[in-house]
C-alpha cells in the first residue's frame, strides 16, 4: 500500500504513511460508562486522498476505512492468518476459479443490503484505468483486468471484469488469469472492500462521507485537517461484534509531538504513532499502556531510477550507498530501539524471510562502500538528495543518513522535507521529483508476494506503488511462475527468488523493520494494534 502505518504505504502502505498531525484541540472522552459507548478521541494523519477503498494506498486513510467498512476476511491479530468476516466461505479446486459465498445481515449504513453485486460492482470500478485508483494492480489477476487496464495511451474496452460472475445475492464467482493460491488472503486488502450504489451516483461527496458496511459510520463529513468523526453502527451484525464505543474522533495532526503532547494531556487517548523523541521515556510514563511489538512494515530509501538514472541507475552506486548506512545505530540511537536493522526485503513476521537474506548488501562497512562507489564512478556533481515527508518525525533519521554518506562516501548530502505524505507520493506519482526518498511499506495481506509485486513490478509503475520506476524481466518472470505454483511452498521458493533479484539490483534499500509502538489512556481498555500497526477501535472500551 502506498504509504505504510507508521509507516501505510504503509499501507501499506501501505502505500506506509509515518504520517502524523496537529491541532491541539481538548477532545476529552466521554465519562459515559463503558455499557453505554462513550466516545474517544485519536490521531491520525491527514489522508492523501478521498476515502474510497479501491483508491486508498496508505495508512492513514486506511486506518479509517477499517473502522468504517468490513472486508471478506480479516487477519487473526495473533497469527496473521486470514479469517472469513462478510464471507460465508471461499472456496477453489484448483486457485483458478474462486467461488466466494456471503453471510446474511450486513449492510451499508444507507440501510441497503451488501450483495454479491456489492463486491463486483466495486471491483470493477477499481479494476477499470480510467478511474486511476491506487489499489488498481490488484485486480490484474482477474480474468479480462487487460480489458478494462489496456495500459497508457489506451482505452478500456469494457467496463467489467470478465472474471467476475453473480450467481445471486449471496454468491458470485471469480475466475483468474492462472492460479493462484493466495487470492484467499489478499481479500482482506481495502481494495477488495464492497461499495454501495449510492457511491457510483455521486463518488465525489462518497468521497469526504463513504457508506460502508463496517462497525462504525460516518458521523458527518471529513473536515480536512481537522477532524473525522465516526459513529457506532447500530445495525451491524450482532455475530460480528458490535462496537463498544459510541463514538470515535479521528483528530488530524501534522505534527507527532504535538499528537503525543495531546495524548498526555487526555485530549486524545490513543495513539499508533509515537515521535522519536518519547520514545525513550514512553515506557516510563504509560507502563502497560505502551505496545511495543513486531509490525510488518519496512522503512527504505528508494530510489528514482527511471527519472534520475545518471545518479541512481547502476546497482553498484546503490549498493555502496546501503554499504555506507550504519543500521544499528539508527535503530539504536535514533529510534531508541523501535526499529530493527533489515535484513531482506520482506518482513520478518511474513512466511518466506529470511534472516540475512541481503548479504553484505546490508552490512555497514565504510571502506568497502567507498571503494565501490569510486569505482562505479560515484554520482554527477559528488551530491544527491534525499526527500522525506516532514509530517511523520522523519527528519532525524534522514538527517543521520545524510550525514553518515557525507562521511562515508565524501560525497554532498542535502535533505528535502514535503510537507505532508501526501506530497511526496504526489511528486513521485506524477515524476516530479528526481531525488532519493524515504519511503516505507506495511502488508496489505500477509504474503511474501505482497513485499514485492506491488511495489517493484512493471504493473505498479502506473497503478501502484513501484515510485522508482524499476523494471526486471527475470523479476516478472518468477512472480509469475511463483503465482502459478502448485504449492504454497513450491510458490514460497518462487518468490524467495524474486526476492533474490531485488537483492542484487537494490531498487531501494531496506534501513530497518518496524516495531509497533502505541501508547493510550488510562481512560480507555481492550486497546491494541494489529500488524499494520492499526488500532482495534471496535473492541475499544471506556475504563470504568
Amino acid at each position: 500500500m502506498r504509504g505504510a502505518t507508521q509507516t501505510k504505504w504503509i499501507v501499506a502502505a501501505t502505500a506506509i504513511a509515518l504520517a502524523a498531525t496537529a491541532c491541539s484541540t481538548s477532545s476529552k472522552s466521554s465519562d459515559k460508562a463503558s455499557s453505554g459507548g462513550g466516545t474517544i478521541a485519536v490521531q491520525l494523519g491527514e489522508p492523501q486522498h478521498g476515502l474510497v477503498p479501491q483508491n486508498t494506498a496508505e495508512s492513514e486513510g486506511a486506518e479509517v476505512l477499517g473502522a468504517v467498512f468490513a472486508g471478506l476476511v480479516e487477519y487473526d491479530n495473533k497469527t496473521n492468518e486470514p479469517k472469513l468476516r462478510v464471507a460465508e466461505s471461499i472456496e477453489s479446486a484448483d486457485s483458478k476459479l474462486w467461488t466466494i459465498k456471503l453471510k446474511d445481515g450486513y449492510t451499508f449504513h444507507n440501510g441497503e443490503k451488501v450483495t454479491a453485486q456489492s463486491f463486483v460492482d466495486a471491483w470493477n470500478w477499481g479494476a477499470n484505468q480510467d478511474n486511476a485508483a491506487e489499489g488498481l494492480p490488484f485486480f490484474a489477476k482477474i480474468e479480462g483486468s487487460e480489458d478494462l487496464a489496456p495500459g497508457k495511451d489506451k482505452k478500456p474496452t469494457t467496463d467489467k471484469l470478465k472474471g467476475l460472475t453473480v450467481v445471486d445475492d449471496k454468491t458470485f464467482t471469480v475466475s483468474l488469469t492462472q492460479p493462484f493460491s493466495q487470492f484467499k488472503t489478499m481479500l482482506g486488502y481495502n481494495a477488495f472492500y464492497p461499495l454501495p450504489k449510492a457511491f457510483f451516483t455521486d463518488p465525489k461527496t462518497f468521497a469526504d462521507k463513504p457508506i460502508g458496511n463496517g462497525p462504525f459510520e460516518m458521523d458527518g463529513a471529513w473536515e480536512h485537517n481537522k477532524q473525522i468523526k465516526v459513529k457506532r453502527y447500530e445495525n451491524f451484525p450482532a455475530s460480528d461484534g458490535k462496537a463498544k464505543l459510541q463514538g470515535v474522533t479521528f483528530k488530524i495532526y501534522d505534527n507527532l509531538d504535538t499528537a503525543y503532547n495531546d495524548l498526555r494531556a487526555d485530549n486524545i487517548q490513543a495513539t499508533d504513532k509515537l515521535p522519536i523523541s518519547a520514545l525513550s521515556s514512553v515506557k516510563g510514563e504509560f507502563g502497560d499502556r505502551y505496545i511495543y511489538k513486531p509490525e510488518s512494515g519496512v522503512g527504505y530509501i528508494g530510489f528514482p531510477i527511471a527519472t534520475n538514472p545518471a545518479t541512481y541507475g547502476k546497482p553498484e552506486i546503490r549498493k555502496a550507498i546501503s554499504m555506507a548506512i550504519d543500521r544499528e545505530a539508527i535503530t539504536k540511537t535514533i529510534f531508541s530501539g523501535t526499529r530493527v536493522p533489515a535484513d531482506d526485503f520482506i518482513n520478518p513476521l511474513i512466511p518466506g524471510y529470511r534472516k540475512g537474506a541481503m548479504g553484505d548488501a546490508a552490512k555497514y562497512d565504510p571502506a568497502k562502500a567507498k571503494a565501490l562507489f569510486d569505482q562505479a564512478g560515484g554520482v554527477p556533481g559528488n551530491t544527491i538528495e534525499l526527500g522525506y515527508n516532514a509530517d511523520g518525525g522523519h527528519k532525524e533519521w534522514i538527517e543521520a543518513v545524510a550525514n553518515q554518506l557525507k562521511k562515508n562516501l565524501g560525497i554532498e548530502v542535502t535533505t528535502k522535507p514535503f510537507e505532508k505524505f501526501g506530497k511526496i507520493l504526489d511528486a513521485l506519482g506524477e515524476k516530479q521529483y528526481s531525488g532519493a526518498f524515504r519511503m516505507a511499506w506495511s502488508m496489505d495481506y500477509p504474503s511474501i508476494e505482497n513485499y514485492l509485486r506491488p511495489i517493484f513490478s512493471k504493473v505498479a509503475i502506473e497503478n501502484g506503488s513501484n515510485y522508482g520506476g524499476y523494471v526486471n524481466d527475470k523479476f516478472e518472470d518468477l512472480l509469475n511462475q511463483a503465482d502459478q505454483a502448485k504449492t504454497q511452498d513450491e510458490g514460497q521458493k518462487l518468490y524467495q527468488q524474486a526476492d533474490d533479484i531485488l537483492v542484487q539490483d537494490l531498487p531501494y534499500i531496506p534501513v530497518y523493520t518496524y516495531m509497533s509502538s502505541a501508547a493510550y489512556s488510562k481512560k480507555i481498555k481492550n486497546f491494541d494494534t494489529d500488524a499494520q500497526g492499526r488500532m482495534n477501535l471496535d473492541e475499544v472500551e471506556l475504563a470504568g
